[in-house]
C-alpha cells in the first residue's frame, strides 16, 4: 500500500495589487456594483502583469460583505466580465471586514500547497448599492401566492397586501446579536480602555497626512486605477489637522459620559475594490518579476463581544485582534520588535488604540507609532469592507519593497461578529 507524501510548503510571494480609488458612498460610485468596481481592479491587474494569456493565473478570489442575489457568483462572473481568461476558476468567500485578507490567504494556501502556481485575491463592496430586502410580510404573502393551487388560492392570497408591506428591509450597521452599530460597540470598548478624544484625532490627522504624502511620492502610482473619474481616494483631506478634527461634534457613544467618537476619527461608509496578485517564486522568476515581500504566517480569532462588552469591553466587538497577533507571533517566535513596519486596520481610531492598549497588556512591546500605518489607512482611504485586506496586502508589500533591504510588516484587521484575521509580510 502507497501513500501519498505531504507536499513540500512553498513560499508565497506578493507579486503586486491594483485597486480602485475608495469613493464615499453615494458618491462618484453610487451606480456602480461590486462587480463593476472588481472588473476595473482586476482588469487593471492583468494589464499592469500581462496576465492576459490563456492559463496566466490558476485561481481568482474573491468576495464581497453587501451583496444582491445577483452577487451570489461574484467572483466568477468578474472574471467572465474581466481581461483575465475566462477559464480561470474563480469562488467567492466572505468574513466581513477581514474577507479580502482571508482571500488573499485562502489563495495563498494552495499556492504553498502547490495546488496552483499564481491566483489573484481581494474584494469590493459598496454601500451605495447595498441590497433591500422585501418586508418579512410581504414576503410571507408571496410565498403564500406562490405555493397557492388556483388562480382564486393566488389571488386570495395577494389580496393580504397591505400599504406597509411595500416598505423595504434597509440594511442596518448593526450587529444582529446585540441591535449595536459598530461604532457604538466600538464607544463602549473606547470607555472600557480609556482612549481619549485627542488620541483619536491625532491618528486620524496623521493618517490623511500620510496617505496624502504617499500619493505625493508616487508609492501608489501602481497600486491605483483610475475609476469614475477618481484617481484619488475620495475621503482623503490632505489638511486634516488635530484641531481641524477637534471641532467636530461626537456620533457615538452619546449615551455615556464624554462620548469621544466623531465622524472625523471614525471611517465613513465607502464604495471600492481591491486585489492582490500572489504567486510561487518560480512563477515569478519564470516572467521575470520581483516579489515585493513573502506571506509566511497568518491567524484569526474571535471573540465573544456579545457578553463582552457587556462585563467590560475588553473583548469588545473590534477586539478579536488583540488574541490574533500574539497567538501568531508566539508561533512564529517573533515580537513586536521584530516588525519594522505595522498595519492596523482603522475603522475607529479608538478601536486603533485600543489594539494597540491591549497587545500591550498581553505582553508585547508597544508599538512605535513611527512604524505604524505608514501610508496612512482607513480613516483616510475609507473603508469597502471587503476590499480593506487586499489594499492593506498590497500597500505593504509595497511599503516593505521599497526598503531594498530584509524587512518584516505586521497585518491586523478587526472584523464584525468579533472577528479578527492578521498576518506578516517579509521580505528577505
Amino acid at each position: 500500500m502507497s501513500t501519498l507524501k505531504p507536499a513540500a510548503v512553498r513560499r508565497v510571494a506578493v507579486i503586486g495589487g491594483s485597486r480602485v480609488p475608495f469613493a464615499r458612498s453615494d458618491g462618484p460610485y453610487a451606480t456602480a456594483s461590486n462587480q463593476e468596481m472588481l472588473t476595473a481592479a482586476l482588469d487593471g491587474l492583468v494589464e499592469r502583469y500581462g496576465l492576459q494569456g490563456p492559463g496566466a493565473v490558476g485561481e481568482f478570489v474573491a468576495g464581497a460583505v453587501l451583496k444582491h442575489s445577483r452577487d451570489f457568483n461574484l467572483a466568477r462572473e468578474t472574471v467572465l466580465g474581466s481581461t483575465l481568461d475566462a477559464r480561470t476558476p474563480a469562488y467567492d468567500i466572505q468574513q466581513a471586514c477581514g474577507t479580502g485578507l482571508q482571500a488573499v490567504i485562502a489563495a495563498a494556501n494552495k499556492i504553498a500547497l502547490g495546488q496552483t502556481e499564481a491566483a489573484i485575491a481581494g474584494g469590493a463592496d459598496t454601500a451605495s448599492d447595498a441590497p433591500l430586502g422585501v418586508n418579512d410580510d410581504l414576503r410571507k404573502v408571496l410565498l403564500e401566492a406562490r405555493r397557492a393551487k388556483s388562480l382564486g388560492g393566488r389571488l386570495k392570497a395577494l389580496a393580504k397586501v397591505r400599504p406597509g408591506h411595500l416598505v423595504p428591509d434597509v440594511p442596518r450597521n448593526a450587529e444582529p446579536r446585540t441591535g449595536l452599530s459598530m461604532g457604538e460597540h466600538a464607544a463602549v470598548t473606547a470607555r472600557a480602555w480609556g482612549i481619549t478624544r485627542e488620541a483619536q484625532d491625532e491618528l486620524a490627522a496623521a493618517s490623511h497626512q500620510r496617505l496624502a504624502a504617499a500619493y505625493e511620492r508616487g508609492l501608489l502610482t501602481d497600486l491605483v486605477v483610475p475609476f469614475r473619474g477618481l484617481a484619488r481616494d475620495q475621503n482623503l483631506r490632505p489638511g486634516s489637522t488635530v484641531e481641524k478634527l477637534a471641532r467636530l461634534k461626537p456620533v457615538f457613544g452619546l449615551d455615556g459620559p464624554d462620548p469621544t467618537m466623531t465622524a472625523g476619527n471614525s471611517t465613513p461608509l465607502t464604495d471600492g475594490a481591491a486585489l492582490v496578485l500572489l504567486a510561487s517564486e518560480e512563477w515569478a522568476a519564470e516572467r521575470g518579476l520581483e516579489p515585493l515581500a513573502h506571506l509566511t504566517a497568518y491567524e484569526t480569532a474571535a471573540v465573544d463581544f456579545v457578553r463582552g462588552d457587556v462585563a467590560d469591553g475588553e473583548d469588545g466587538l473590534l477586539m478579536a485582534p488583540a488574541y490574533a497577533v500574539p497567538r501568531m507571533l508566539e508561533r512564529a517566535g517573533l515580537g513586536m520588535a521584530d516588525f519594522d513596519l505595522v498595519e492596523v486596520h482603522e475603522a475607529f481610531a479608538s478601536q486603533v488604540l485600543a489594539t494597540l492598549a491591549a497587545w500591550e497588556k498581553r505582553g508585547l512591546a508597544p508599538v512605535d507609532r513611527a512604524r505604524l500605518n505608514v501610508a496612512g489607512s482607513s480613516l483616510a482611504t475609507g473603508h469597502p469592507f471587503a476590499a480593506t485586506g487586499a489594499r492593506i496586502v498590497a500597500t505593504l508589500a509595497k511599503l516593505l519593497a521599497e526598503r531594498d533591504a530584509p524587512a518584516r510588516g505586521l497585518i491586523s484587521i478587526c472584523a464584525a461578529g468579533g472577528q479578527g484575521v492578521t498576518a506578516i509580510l517579509e521580505r528577505t
